[in-house]
């Protein structure tokens, strides 16, 4: 079910839309402001801003969500593909003017992914999006394969923080790396399956991504744990 989709369409067509809730194994469920999604780039936070500063060349911007990123880049003249899971996330950014749109799975590379024959020379994930690999596990096995979508000198840029924070408040997990987490959305009554993220720290970053031969830079940081990382091989 593409509850997120839902929400988006809603923000768009007849805002505002219901409230979309997040479920997580954490905490409690957390209220996820729609209008997030569609933000221009003066209501962009620095971090997110410094990202798009540093995308060249062919960009896919990964689980682009309503597009608002990919629009910015698209603007500044980039070429600008946006993907996304959402059936209904895709068919948005296409009604928001982005030229290039692709509904597809990134985890899946080949068949199913929608970038057969395709490569690029930055690799876009804001808003955390690298968790979308699921695992520490599955961000290592990610950082081995995805160079094959990558031009020469190509580039991975991405937001992720530490989540140790959290554990000030909530119990520390008995098991597994600490930043691994699950969630769900509610739309409307209506919940969607629960899905895997990992967020990850600067060190464990850097030390996954030495073992699979890339260079960690971390451009930005900020007082909450939040930083910005540019990946190269």
């Amino acid at each position: 079910m593409d509850v997120l989709g839902e929400a988006l369409k809603d923000q768009f067509l007849n805002p505002p839309a219901d409230i979309l809730w997040v479920h997580n194994t954490y905490d409690e469920p957390e209220e996820m402001p729609i209008d997030i999604y569609f933000r221009n780039e003066k209501e962009m936070p620095e971090l997110e801003l410094m990202a798009l500063d540093l995308c060249r060349g062919r960009v896919l911007d990964v689980g682009a969500g309503a597009g608002s990123h990919a629009l910015v880049l698209q603007k500044r003249g980039l070429e600008v593909t946006a993907m996304d899971i959402s059936e209904g996330a895709v068919k948005l950014m296409g009604q928001r003017g982005l030229k290039k749109v692709i509904q597809g799975d990134i985890l899946k590379f080949g068949a199913g992914s929608g970038l057969k024959d395709k490569t690029f020379d930055t690799l876009l994930f804001m808003m955390n999006g690298i968790g979308l690999t699921g695992s520490l596990q599955g961000l290592k096995a990610f950082l081995q394969q995805i160079k094959t979508l990558l031009n020469p000198g190509g580039q991975l840029v991405f937001d992720s923080s530490d989540l140790m924070y959290l554990y000030e408040q909530v119990p520390f997990p008995e098991r597994g790396y600490y930043g691994e987490v699950s969630f769900r959305y509610e739309y409307k009554g209506k919940k969607g399956n629960w899905f895997k993220w990992v967020y990850v720290d600067q060190k464990t970053l850097k030390d996954l991504a030495a073992a699979s031969g890339w260079k960690t830079e971390v451009i930005f940081e900020d007082e909450h744990d939040q930083y910005l990382a540019r990946l190269t091989f």
